[in-house]
């Protein structure tokens, strides 16, 4: 009965250990933390309410959650303006660096007029002739010609953007009737990286079926 007795308690014991351990971790902080700062946080509480022995949980623990807090906030803060001083000094440095700049500043420059943001500008990826007849490439649609283009031309037109290769930053802007414009099924990201790549890059594509395959 002894040994059972023994077992059961040495049991209970490191069941309640993790609670009684974070019990006695949560009191030294509010006792070493609340009960230091509390004075100094609710400074303008006057002093029989802020030491009354019935509130003094209260005001102790209080403190302690606007310390944890503001330590916090302190950390966030200094790690973000840590990071961004150390950006800026890793870009200055490759700035500084004879051939590292060149490619630095190109890939920034794609990146930058490429964002996620920038993208939308871009509705569909499309094939023309440019820049002549038999010759294709591949462009963004932008949307349409308006104002005072259409009114001297007096028909529809597309603009179209089509980036140099392969830095796709520069280009050209085309206006090309609709019926000179072949919409692809390409996403506008794949075709920036059949752009980019030179046409090494190409993405995956299947054709859509025929009446004839979709009866069968």
């Amino acid at each position: 009965m002894f040994a059972s007795l023994r077992r059961a308690f040495l049991s209970g014991v490191i069941l309640l250990a993790p609670l009684g351990i974070t019990l006695f971790v949560f009191n030294e902080l509010i006792l070493k933390i609340g009960r230091s700062f509390k004075a100094k946080i609710f400074f303008p509480v006057p002093d029989h309410i802020l030491f009354d022995p019935e509130l003094t949980l209260f005001w102790d623990l209080t403190a302690t959650i606007i310390v944890v807090f503001l330590v916090t906030l302190l950390g966030f803060l200094s790690r973000y303006f840590v990071a961004k001083y150390l950006w800026s000094i890793g870009e200055r440095l490759l700035h500084n660096l004879p051939v590292i700049n060149t490619v630095y500043n190109s890939v920034k420059q794609i990146v930058d007029t490429f964002s996620s943001q920038n993208r939308a500008v871009f509705e569909k990826v499309v094939l023309i002739q440019f820049p002549r007849n038999g010759a294709y490439a591949i462009g963004f649609l932008t949307g349409e010609s308006k104002e005072e283009i259409l009114s001297k031309l007096d028909k529809p037109l597309h603009n179209i953007f089509v980036p140099t290769t392969p830095n796709p930053t520069s280009g050209f802007l085309v206006m090309i009737p609709p019926e000179d414009i072949q919409v692809l099924d390409m996403t506008v990201g794949e075709g920036m990286k059949f752009i980019i790549s030179g046409g090494a890059v190409v993405p995956e594509w299947k054709a859509a079926p025929t009446l004839a395959e979709e009866t069968e």
